[in-house]
């Protein structure tokens, strides 16, 4: 099982059946918060539809499709991070987030992009990361470019949010890169 100890406040780990109760409750008490920003919260209505979405990202895991993990932050679960694509063949992973409102200001989706980036590269041997966000979502938007990367582009009509398209910005960063 994935788990990544990120320093002794900060843990990345891969998401199991019995913890479908807890994020679930998580995303109920955030569901405003993250409804401006986050397209899926439509489809995960129940604790069914959460214990759905971690068994699939638990195949994806094992078919090494993706890497989707929780932050647990003093041993709560506060977000969700991960690889939510990988290109093999480009040796390209896609890095997505969110954190609960009452986490936020405490470096921690910085500290856990950190992480898993480095994982990315070393471990599993990945050339590129990229980091895709709204162009309005400036919190989100502020981390790549905490973490030193590159602005490659802005993807126009990119994603469809519920009753609108928003537009992305593309951001990568490349395994010859330094992280900052």
């Amino acid at each position: 099982m994935f788990s990544l100890r990120i320093d002794s406040s900060l843990t990345l780990q891969l998401l199991e059946g019995h913890h479908a109760p807890i994020l679930f409750g998580l995303i109920e008490e955030n569901r405003d918060h993250l409804h401006r920003w986050l397209p899926w919260l439509d489809v995960n209505q129940t604790e069914e539809d959460t214990r759905s979405f971690i068994n699939s990202a638990r195949e994806r895991y094992t078919n090494r499709e993706s890497l989707e993990v929780g932050i647990w932050y003093r041993e709560m679960l506060v977000g969700a991070i991960g690889f939510n694509h990988f290109s093999w063949q480009e040796r390209c992973g896609q890095i997505g987030y969110w954190l609960a409102a009452e986490a936020q200001g405490k470096g921690i989706i910085t500290r856990s992009c950190r992480a898993l980036i480095q994982y990315g590269f070393t471990e599993m041997d990945l050339n590129r990361v990229e980091i895709r966000a709204a162009i309005d979502n400036t919190p989100s938007r502020a981390i790549p470019e905490r973490l030193g990367f590159c602005r490659e582009g802005h993807l126009r009509q990119a994603e469809w949010l519920y009753d609108h398209f928003v537009d992305h910005i593309v951001y990568g960063l490349l395994a010859e890169d330094t992280l900052q």
